[in-house]
């Protein structure tokens, strides 16, 4: 036997020796919900996602492999609305009972502080942060692999900044990072990092020689391509909790990811809700329900004078041709819409199925004010009482709408595929004399 062909088959043996010893894991992964509890379905292409189809999505795979492993790198809140601090406490008791594995700490998260994040009990992670408040890493224990999962938060976005070096909160160079990330590799654990950086950010920033899953900034409502850059295995989750990643890794002795296959999985209107969260669910509903009510009661105690809407009805009495145009449109059935999903006292949603919420003599509640329920003439052209008054001598705020107005609430996350040059004609008006 010549000596080529011994090493040929020592060769052969030893890769066959390694993959016999190569542990199975499927690891599922994803990044920002960004406060969004479920789809906003106003469109059936933005109807994806949501908590209660994604705890079906992991109950399914825990069925299959009780040694799935479970990651999200964070950006779980938001702090746009009043009502978000209910939705977010809603959110982490989901995110708890779904058992993550670890959950990233993004800035985001911390936007009604601290206390917040104790309503529910959560492996939070955040590695730069000085302070004790979050675990450095966290240890993800399987029979045959173990993970060490860290997450970097990005000090040149950090909130802190304008407050001066002893409110920086955060470590602003990786080094304590790299040295735990060596300390575990020499422990034979796979290290994943979470971050809100870019690839090339993080390429700049981070010791990627020592990591051996990044999850970099999350890509909007699509989960990226994984990208090899060197012995790193870059992956880019999706936005607004639309979808999940799953890698299926065989990761050897050492901890190194030898091999991995990628998949999306969806979130469509096709998965089932899990019947776990149906009480959750409920107790949301209920809680955003009141907490509605109580501002309605508080505005009807501040109401005074008369409101500057008037309703369409008003409208159409000197333009009739628009009325009817708009009677037979989907505008004039918007509170329905919200009505028939449960969602007719959720602010987020009447903001854009009503007329003037939020605004002094706007829109209260579908028995206080019905006249300025759907979507009307005031949501476009603005406040019309003293146009009305005036015989339209007074003009409204906003004579001639354009796309810039729709685009407001039809926008990427509510409605995706709005294209105005094919909406328009659906509501075309504006054309009629006006009556005397």
């Amino acid at each position: 036997m010549t000596q080529t062909l011994r090493l040929a088959l020592t060769l052969l043996l030893t890769l066959i020796a390694s993959s016999s010893l190569a542990a199975s894991i499927t690891l599922v992964y994803s990044g920002n919900m960004d406060g969004e509890l479920e789809p906003c379905g106003c469109s059936e292409a933005g109807d994806m996602g949501g908590l209660k189809r994604r705890a079906t999505a992991l109950g399914e795979l825990r069925q299959q492999d009780s040694e799935l492993v479970a990651i999200t790198a964070g950006g779980l809140l938001s702090a746009q609305m009043t009502s978000n601090k209910i939705k977010n406490r809603y959110i982490l008791a989901a995110i708890e009972q779904l058992k993550y594995d670890a959950v990233g700490l993004q800035w985001t998260d911390l936007a009604y502080g601290f206390d917040a994040l104790k309503s529910a009990q959560l492996p939070w992670v955040a590695s730069n942060w000085e302070g004790d408040e979050f675990a450095p890493s966290v240890l993800i224990q399987r029979s045959q692999a173990r993970f060490r999962y860290f997450q970097w938060l990005d000090p040149l976005t950090s909130p802190y900044r304008q407050m001066g070096e002893t409110n920086r909160k955060v470590e602003t160079v990786p080094t304590a990072l790299a040295e735990a990330l060596k300390a575990a590799r020499e422990r034979g654990e796979t290290t994943v990092v979470g971050t809100t950086l870019s690839r090339q950010q993080a390429q700049q920033t981070l010791p990627l020689a020592l990591i051996d899953l990044l999850l970099i900034e999350p890509l909007y409502e699509q989960v990226g391509e994984p990208q090899q850059l060197g012995q790193t295995l870059v992956v880019q989750p999706g936005s607004r909790g639309m979808r999940l990643g799953r890698l299926s890794l065989e990761i050897s002795p050492e901890g190194r990811i030898q091999q991995w296959q990628h998949q999306v999985i969806t979130l469509p209107p096709s998965v089932p809700d899990a019947p776990e969260l149906a009480q959750w669910y409920s107790d949301y509903n209920e809680e955003i329900k009141q907490f509605y009510q109580q501002r309605v009661e508080q505005r009807k105690a501040r109401m005074e004078g008369t409101s500057p809407f008037v309703g369409n009805q008003q409208c159409a009495l000197c333009h009739p041709q628009s009325g009817k145009t708009w009677q037979g449109s989907e505008h004039a059935k918007a509170i329905a819409d919200l009505q028939a999903v449960g969602k007719s006292y959720d602010p987020e949603c009447l903001q854009c199925h009503t007329v003037g919420l939020g605004v002094e003599g706007g829109y209260l509640d579908q028995f206080t004010t019905p006249q300025l329920a759907n979507v009307q003439c005031e949501n476009c052209h603005g406040a019309g009482r003293e146009h009305a008054e005036s015989a339209g001598k007074v003009a409204l705020a906003t004579p001639k709408p354009d796309e810039s107005t729709c685009r407001q609430c039809h926008n990427a996350s509510h409605s995706p595929e709005f294209n105005f040059s094919t909406y328009w004609p659906k509501i075309l008006h504006g054309k009629e004399p006006t009556q005397p």
